[in-house]
């Protein structure tokens, strides 16, 4: 209808700009009520603020709104969509320059801001003081930076990020979005660029203070080149992107040395049973945030093991299959090999050796791979027929499994 314009604006400008594919196309409507789209054949869905399906594409489509600081935290805005909101009204709310930029139905762009001339430039900036009224803001230009690892973050942007930290403005974020943005940053080309930039804000201290503990704690040279703890887990969360993991595995690397930030410091540089220090950090991590329950369990797991994982080269035929079995490999073999992939990371976030074979992921896959193949009722059956009973049984079916992985060696 002619009484109102539509406009493309956000990430699919600003990818367009940096040549890179266009996922989502976002579109603001100007000049026009509920009713006008309404009766233009839209559909409503937006339950905050108006929020409209296109009758065609099914694409959504938002009414041009403002919006005003009601109280602390993600919820507390009022919001104001009108037919005299105007585009730049709009554009004027967003978080940063480069995500302010629109375009109209005859392709010409709308840059109030300057985003073009830091999308040129690689900076990651604040489009005003209204940033600062909203606190997953930091948490969403953290993610950016992990996605254009090549952008720097401006100053005047760290300044006003470590003010809302200081005033209390993360301590009200929820756990949803806290793991939303923190899930989407992990899954992004450099994830340890998320982690610099909060930690650079002041806010990784407050939402994963765990993490933070981590930095400025030395490890031994020999095992680990970086010496640096926190450094380290930056690059195993590199690696893991690097090696194209999937969340669970991701989540799980970046809680596998969580113990090593409460070591005393007179055992430094060494972490003496640092596993079990980083399996419970790991669990209140995942409860704060409200991780879920396929992260969470990988996490612990990864956390428990992974030493043992690496050692396992070493290891016996008993030794290995022990460590099968306490990683309830049997009954979870796609977890298991998650396990692994996680601890492949691992391996390789050193410095200097991000090239390195890692023959435990295959060997240990393989010594599962052949447990497998056990044929557990025949097994059982012949123990039962030589008279075996209760815990006999289960003995009788480990050595079946021992002799598998014995000759698989073989």
């Amino acid at each position: 209808m002619s009484q109102f314009q539509t406009y493309l604006v956000g990430g699919a400008i600003r990818d367009r700009l940096l040549g890179l594919p266009v996922k989502d196309h976002d579109w603001v409507v100007v000049g026009a009520s509920p009713q006008d789209l309404a009766a233009a054949g839209y559909l409503p869905v937006g339950k905050d603020f108006p929020v409209f399906l296109h009758p065609d594409t099914r694409e959504e489509v938002a009414l041009a709104r403002t919006e005003r600081k009601t109280a602390a935290g993600y919820h507390g805005f009022a919001f104001h969509a009108a037919p005299d909101v105007t585009l730049e009204q709009d554009l004027a709310r967003r978080d940063l320059t480069i995500n302010a930029m629109a375009q109209d139905e005859q392709g010409r762009l709308v840059d109030p801001h300057d985003g073009q001339r830091d999308i040129r430039d690689k900076v990651l900036r604040h489009v005003s003081p209204a940033f600062a009224e909203d606190p997953v803001r930091i948490l969403r230009l953290a993610r950016f930076a992990a996605r254009f690892a090549d952008f720097t973050v401006a100053p005047e942007t760290v300044e006003l990020m470590r003010a809302m930290v200081a005033a209390g403005e993360v301590d009200a974020l929820v756990a949803e979005r806290v793991w939303q943005e923190l899930s989407r940053g992990l899954m992004e080309n450099k994830p340890s660029r998320m982690f610099e930039v909060l930690r650079q804000a002041g806010a990784l201290a407050r939402l994963l203070p765990e993490v933070e503990a981590l930095f400025g704690v030395p490890q031994p040279e020999a095992h680990h080149p970086e010496v640096d703890t926190g450094i380290h887990l930056l690059m195993v969360l590199d690696q893991c992107a690097r090696l194209e993991a999937p969340l669970t595995v991701r989540y799980a690397c970046l809680c596998h040395d969580l113990g090593k930030g409460t070591t005393r410091k007179e055992e430094l540089p060494r972490h003496i049973a640092h596993e079990v220090r980083s399996e419970k950090l790991a669990r209140e991590v995942s409860a704060r945030w409200k991780v879920p329950t396929d992260c969470r369990e990988l996490a612990e797991l990864v956390a428990r093991e992974h030493t043992h994982v690496h050692q396992s080269s070493a290891f016996s035929a008993e030794a290995r299959l022990r460590l099968l079995e306490r990683c309830d490999a049997w009954r979870r073999p796609e977890r298991f090999a998650e396990m692994l992939w996680a601890c492949e990371c691992d391996a390789r976030g050193r410095l200097g050796l991000e090239d390195r074979d890692y023959p435990q992921r295959e060997r240990l896959a393989a010594d599962l791979a052949a447990t497998l193949k056990v044929d557990l009722a025949a097994a059982s059956a012949a123990a039962i027929a030589r008279g075996a009973k209760g815990p006999d049984i289960g003995r009788a079916v480990q050595r079946a499994r021992l002799a598998a992985l014995n000759a698989s060696v073989s």
